[in-house]
């Protein structure tokens, strides 16, 4: 049947033997086999069951650990652990629950989801998938091996300074923090862009932004609000690991820091973190809910405003984790205010939902269960929530146990309780299994019960006084009683959870077949086979599920070779790349197969980080050297020297392969990575204004002057990487006109050379002792901002030349020249703007 998207026709390919498609594609995207497909696999299906599966074993040692409080904390003097432990403890169950588990789930179910729901065979970027997987598992090894050797971080999951400097936090705990946190924050950024660029450039042709599945939708937002929320987090990282490294003064008071400037930089990502964690399990709700009710989501453009509104607002309400360190009153009201409004998107969803199952018929199968859970639970979390950014009651609350159940309640019941819908739903699809049923019901029914019973009476806690993080209460007996029931409700909820896995176990190795679409789904995913082979489909869809629509009619269609580019002929890893509006096709990207080279550059970074935990720091270039080799080796991977014909897509429609293609997958993913480098500048630049504005001891006892050299060398810098931005732009139109290429990309390189010898000479005459005062370190940081984005754009200017050298630049293939062109841009304009703050911050000095 001839099928219709927006502006254009697509008619079908003539069916083909599913059983010779199946097979020619399975050998094309299957894994390696044996060990070696362990360490080399870069299929989404593989990564994405990694990373949820890790997650889960970081969850369950998490559980342990909350335990183990709770135990602590069951007494008033307990001596089940001493303070040194039971602080290492409180805060590495903190950070696993955040960093380890929550975070890296999403990620996994992302990962594992979209592609499946959007009709293509793989996310955008399989290896940088890869390479996120290895960073998360090496980040969180190191942690977990610093709790065993006793040296993990005590200075909580918020790491406030200045507990965690270096005068209040010797040795290498708080740096196991850092270190670790930053490390795994990598596989958090390349799932941002991996998930963004996906999402946009590989929908099916007939899938408008409109008409695209909720849950695609809901984790859109997410990767946004990971591009933008995380970045402060780690330049906040960086800057407190620089200042405990190399005596770098930004959060010491004594020499123009402030403790405060870490605050407003950790909450800048802790607060959207609540929502880049609810996102993806709103819409789990929002896929599973209407299933359920056997009808169509209520509300589907209220619900996608409420999420645009909710991404928005988010980052607005970090100051309200700040109401009691002395904020100004009008900036108290606007931050109270603003915290209060950010309930509306969440309580239109909420409506959404109840009105769909009103509409429909809901049948009470355990996801269903789940989501009632959540429902009783977070909405009792978000009330309290707003109990919370009410000025007044925050003061008396701040900091006591009543915030820790607040918190709860919004992470348990907003995104645990979906999360465990969502494996019971998508079990199947997993497994290719259905569940043994009764065990999963009496394990939702023990963790409703034992985590209320557990969180509950802990807002009563909070109430009576009973502040967080501490060991022993001897002098407060009235919070005996109320400590001892949440501790034994608190085993019950590990009960609970611990049927719930073995639940999951039962259904995987013990279940029975389940046939196709078990529950009578609405999206694409439930036309797989079970469990869903490696390639997905043997041909892609020309648009979404349409209501109504039979999913084994679709199946059949797809698996016959009748859709979109059918099989793998050319023994490639092909998809479809689409218009980010329109959803035209565009070209078709040419994925890379098996590769142990992620693996590699994570190692590599892992050794960096090991390094520095041990203090050598001169070693160091070493292993940035060993990540350079790599990142090359990478990039060479993606390169050809010969010009591809283009590929039958459908009857009549050809499109070229993405060597032909200037806007690929791979520029949007550098588009992507620019927004999130782009706001780890401004939170330079924010930092450096507040410290200016608020921070005690400024100016500094020697007042900046900017003589007329260093303004010069400055404006030298900027004028330099200018020319090179300006040579990359010569050179793809030479490149257009069949002309020279290697002069103006040779000049290219030079003028990024000598800005990077430009800006070593001002840093030796211009820039200050960074260990006198702040402000000298946060110049020196500007100038290292600068330059480590010089050195990248030399190296994208000599790996283009490369290119040019090997006659792999012709008319109609650019390599990697506009990808070059961007980052060239970006790193002229951040030097600009570094240069203007500088030379104004000394001239009004």
């Amino acid at each position: 049947m001839t099928q219709r998207a927006p502006g254009f026709t697509l008619s079908p390919n003539p069916p083909q033997r599913a059983l010779r498609l199946h097979r020619e594609l399975a050998r094309v995207w299957a894994n390696d086999p044996g060990w070696r497909g362990q360490i080399t696999a870069v299929n989404h299906t593989t990564l994405g069951l990694r990373f949820m599966g890790t997650a889960l074993v970081f969850f369950v040692i998490g559980g342990v650990l909350a335990m183990l409080i709770r135990a602590q904390l069951a007494t008033p003097a307990g001596a089940f652990l001493d303070t040194e432990l039971y602080n290492q403890i409180f805060t590495m169950h903190g950070s696993i629950m955040m960093f380890l588990f929550a975070i890296p789930m999403l990620e996994g179910l992302g990962i594992y989801l979209l592609p499946k729901m959007l009709g293509t065979r793989d996310m955008a970027f399989p290896r940088l998938t890869a390479m996120g997987y290895w960073c998360y598992l090496f980040g969180g090894l190191i942690m977990l091996f610093a709790l065993v050797a006793g040296v993990a971080p005590r200075d909580g999951w918020f790491m406030y300074t200045p507990l965690s400097g270096a005068t209040h936090s010797p040795g290498i705990n708080a740096d196991i923090w850092l270190l670790g946190v930053t490390f795994v924050e990598i596989s958090a950024l390349a799932a941002a862009v991996e998930i963004t660029v996906t999402i946009l450039r590989q929908r099916p042709p007939g899938m408008t932004l409109t008409r695209m599945p909720l849950f695609a939708w809901y984790m859109l937002g997410t990767s946004a609000m990971m591009l933008v929320g995380f970045p402060p987090l780690i330049l906040g990282s960086v800057l407190l690991e620089v200042e405990r490294a190399f005596d770098w003064p930004f959060f010491e008071v004594a020499r123009g820091g402030d403790p405060l400037l870490w605050q407003h930089l950790f909450w800048l990502f802790g607060h959207p973190e609540v929502y880049i964690i609810f996102l993806p399990a709103a819409g789990a709700i929002s896929t599973i809910l209407p299933v359920m009710c056997r009808t169509q989501i209520v509300g589907y453009g209220a619900i996608v405003a409420a999420i645009l509104a909710l991404v928005f607002l988010s980052f607005g309400l970090w100051v309200h984790h700040m109401f009691t360190v002395g904020i100004p009153h009008l900036a108290l009201a606007f931050f109270s205010a603003a915290s209060l409004a950010v309930a509306v998107p969440t309580a239109v969803q909420v409506f959404a939902w109840i009105g769909t199952m009103w509409k429909g018929r809901p049948e009470m199968h355990l996801p269903m269960l789940h989501i009632m859970g959540f429902f009783l639970t977070f909405v009792m979390g978000g009330l309290t929530g707003v109990m919370l950014a009410v000025v007044p009651f925050n003061w008396q609350a701040h900091d006591t146990a009543f915030v820790t159940a607040h918190l709860h309640y919004v992470l348990i019941g907003g995104f645990v309780f979906p999360m465990m819908a969502a494996a019971s739903y998508w079990m199947p699809l997993i497994s290719g299994r259905a569940r043994i049923k009764g065990l999963g019901e009496a394990a939702f029914w023990i963790i409703v019960i034992g985590f209320h019973g557990t969180f509950f009476i802990m807002h009563l806690t909070g109430l009576i006084g009973m502040p967080r993080r501490i060991d022993i209460y001897p002098d407060n007996p009235e919070w005996m009683l109320p400590n001892l029931v949440s501790s034994l409700f608190g085993f019950v909820m590990s009960i609970g959870f611990a049927l719930f896995v073995i639940d999951l176990a039962l259904q995987a190795f013990l279940g029975p077949r389940t046939p196709r679409d078990p529950w009578r789904g609405q999206t694409l995913d439930w036309a797989l086979l079970r469990p869903g082979p490696a390639y997905n489909f043997a041909s892609l869809p020309a648009q979404p599920l349409l209501p109504g629509q039979p999913v084994t009619q679709v199946a059949l269609s797809l698996a016959r070779g009748e859709g979109l580019l059918p099989g793998a002929p050319r023994n490639q890893r092909e998809l479809l790349v689409t218009d980010i509006s329109t959803g035209k096709p565009q070209h078709i990207a040419v994925l890379p197969g098996n590769t142990a080279l992620p693996l590699k550059l994570s190692a590599v970074i892992g050794v960096f980080v090991l390094l520095m935990l041990s203090g050598l720091y001169m070693l160091t270039p070493l292993a940035l050297v060993g990540v350079a080799v790599l990142v090359w080796r990478w990039a060479r991977e993606l390169t050809t020297g010969q010009s591809h014909p283009p590929v039958p897509v459908a009857p009549g429609i050809t499109l070229p392969v993405h060597h032909q293609w200037r806007t690929t997958l791979v520029f949007s993913g550098v588009v992507c990575l620019l927004v999130a480098d782009g706001t780890l500048f401004g939170s330079l630049l924010f930092g450096l204004g507040f410290l200016t504005v608020v921070a005690p001891n400024w100016p500094a006892p020697a007042p900046l002057s900017a003589g007329m050299t260093e303004a010069l060398l400055a404006v030298a810098v900027v004028a330099a990487l200018a020319l090179a931005a300006l040579a990359a732009r010569l050179g793809e139109r030479a490149l257009r006109r069949g002309g020279v290429l290697t002069l103006p990309i040779g000049a290219g390189l030079l003028a990024n050379l000598l800005a990077l010898a430009l800006l070593t000479l001002l840093s030796v005459i211009a820039l200050e002792d960074p260990t006198g005062h702040a402000r000298d370190a946060l110049r020196a940081a500007l100038a290292a901002f600068v330059m480590l984005h010089g050195v990248i754009a030399a190296g994208f200017a000599g790996f283009v030349w490369w290119q040019g050298k090997c006659g792999e630049l012709v008319p109609g293939r650019s390599g990697g020249l506009a990808n070059w062109q961007l980052w060239q841009d970006f790193t002229a304009v951040t030097a600009l703007i570094a240069a203007v703050v500088v030379i104004g911050q000394g001239w009004l000095a």
